[in-house]
């Protein structure tokens, strides 16, 4: 890609360099219509006092009910605050809507400020994480009964960790085109469905490049540990109260010892929309020991929602899922059957803490392109082989993704991070040329040229920069995190929201309550009867 803005070299030579999708766009002139995909961003944020320690409170009244709100929630805790925006085809407006949920919430905690970080700090122990609450409603019942049922599990400390969540939908007017340019003998429901999945495949062979670039979370505080202090002897000392690998991009994503064995053993089908749905099916209702020796109802109070392998859907850890919008009370799994697929949720970025929203807008235009190229490059099927093979890629490079020569396997040979991580960005180099057709400032581009230099220099990659910052100023990951979060405290504390947007929010933040209210008092089942209605959905 040249700096004067010039057609890359691949996509000149009669396109010999594209994959076989993106030349039939060109032939029919129709690669605009890549434009149009919408994006969505989901942010997860540890509530903390001042002195840095997670916080006790309830979640705000003020900024609606955690249960109906549409894009302000909680996670696992109580304390952990999520923002969901809109999607928008430009992400821009993505990212100015999460500048305004956080300019919305900031003057409502108080003495309190967000965790800037993904790994969570100020943890003392298991049960100073609090379980999240959604009112007396089956569904908010069910809703902590699934977060307990996870404590028992794993424990609520892996479930206090951040993290993004990158919602991509491929632009509607595409599909047409495609369907009819691949000659597919399925309806376009179907095509449309196998395309998402040739784009989740594709992702899983290249995602640990997410890790390379954007991961930010080198470091640990010990406190994480307190209710495993054996875990601490996998890692190095950076001082008394961190630790850390030296060459690690996101122990976020690393394996820290919480995978569950019952997990690491499941076969999920992603060669399919129904071998998914099955897969994934059989999961939840397979019985497992260790949980049925922890009860579902002990002394008539719920510990799970069930003894299977997974309680439901969202228990299963992948670093994408594919996705449809689910009717009030419907099973995931059932609304991907019934429906298709929507959109693609991307789940291996941390919080970048050097950006008060946790997201740069070149990140989020290096994703969109990331996310075209894995669907427009062939996609075969998934081997059982090389879901370990990904999987062990993506745990290398999370551990020591920075450690000069490290060596990746790819289709079973050795090549080096660095050499496949060029050819990836070569591959998106047409498709970011595209994307800025009448654009002056080629913002994707840019955004190429920005994560080809990191590649060239792991100094600049976040992982690097946050253990540098931290020597320098001689701060343990615990202070460093603290400072950081309260920096942006005064900055979102210095930005009020115009009085427009902020009644807009207040509404949204009112009629969130009623409607919890509406849903407490509508309630005819039991709740015995409720969870036995909807684990028999089919």
């Amino acid at each position: 890609m040249n700096s004067s803005g010039a057609m890359p070299s691949a996509m000149n030579n009669q396109h010999a360099a594209l994959p076989n999708r993106l030349k039939c766009l060109l032939d029919r002139n129709q690669h605009h219509l890549l434009k149009q995909g919408l994006k969505g961003i989901e942010k997860e944020s540890l509530r903390i006092t001042g002195q840095g320690v997670i916080a006790q409170t309830p979640h705000p009244k003020a900024l609606g009910s955690a249960l109906t709100h549409p894009y302000i929630t909680t996670d696992y805790s109580e304390a952990l605050l999520e923002f969901i925006t809109p999607p928008f085809a430009d992400i821009k407006q993505t990212l100015d809507y999460m500048h305004q949920l956080h300019q919305f919430v900031y003057p409502h905690l108080k003495d309190e400020m967000l965790l800037a970080t993904s790994m969570p700090c100020g943890i003392d122990g298991d049960l100073s994480i609090p379980i999240a609450e959604y009112g007396t409603s089956n569904i908010g019942k069910m809703k902590h009964v699934y977060r307990k049922g996870l404590w028992h599990r794993y424990g609520r400390t892996m479930q206090a960790i951040a993290g993004i969540h990158f919602n991509y939908s491929v632009p509607e007017a595409l599909w047409p085109i495609l369907h009819q340019l691949c000659g597919a003998d399925c309806s376009q429901e179907a095509f449309i469905s196998e395309a998402y999945f040739g784009l989740i495949r594709n992702f899983h062979r290249h995602g640990w490049l997410m890790l390379y670039l954007f991961g930010a979370s080198p470091t640990i505080c010990k406190s994480f540990f307190k209710s495993r202090p054996q875990l601490m002897d996998q890692f190095k000392e950076f001082d008394d109260r961190t630790v850390y690998h030296p060459y690690a991009t996101s122990l976020r994503m690393s394996d820290i010892g919480y995978k569950s064995k019952n997990q690491a053993g499941l076969k999920i089908d992603y060669n399919s929309l129904d071998g998914y749905v099955e897969s994934l099916g059989a999961a939840i209702n397979t019985p497992y020991p260790e949980y049925e020796r922890i009860g579902v109802k002990v002394d008539g109070e719920y510990q799970q929602l069930n003894a299977n392998i997974l309680q439901i859907e969202n228990e299963f850890y992948s670093t994408m899922r594919p996705k449809q919008i689910a009717k009030s009370g419907e099973k995931p799994t059932l609304a991907l059957k019934r429906r298709g697929v929507l959109y693609v949720e991307m789940r291996s970025l941390d919080l970048n803490l050097l950006n008060p929203i946790g997201i740069e807008e070149s990140t989020a235009r290096f994703i969109e392109a990331f996310l075209l190229s894995c669907l427009l490059h062939d996609s075969p099927p998934q081997a059982a082989e090389e879901f370990q093979i990904n999987n062990s890629n993506q745990l290398l490079v999370a551990n020591q993704g920075r450690q000069p020569g490290l060596q990746l396997n790819r289709n079973g040979e050795s090549i080096s991070l660095q050499d496949w991580a060029h050819s990836i960005l070569y591959a998106m180099q047409p498709i970011c040329y595209l994307l800025d057709q009448g654009s002056l400032d080629r913002p994707y581009q840019l955004a190429l040229q920005q994560q080809l230099a990191v590649v060239d220099n792991p100094a600049l990659t976040p992982s690097a920069r946050i253990l540098a910052c931290m020597r320098e100023n001689g701060r343990d990951f615990g202070c460093f995190a603290s400072n950081t979060s309260a920096l942006h405290k005064h900055y979102f504390n210095a930005q009020p929201l115009d009085l427009k947007t902020q009644q807009a929010f207040e509404d949204m933040a009112a009629a969130s309550l009623k409607k919890q209210a509406d849903l407490e008092a509508g309630d005819t089942l039991s709740f015995d009867d409720y969870l036995s209605h909807y684990f028999a959905q089919s």
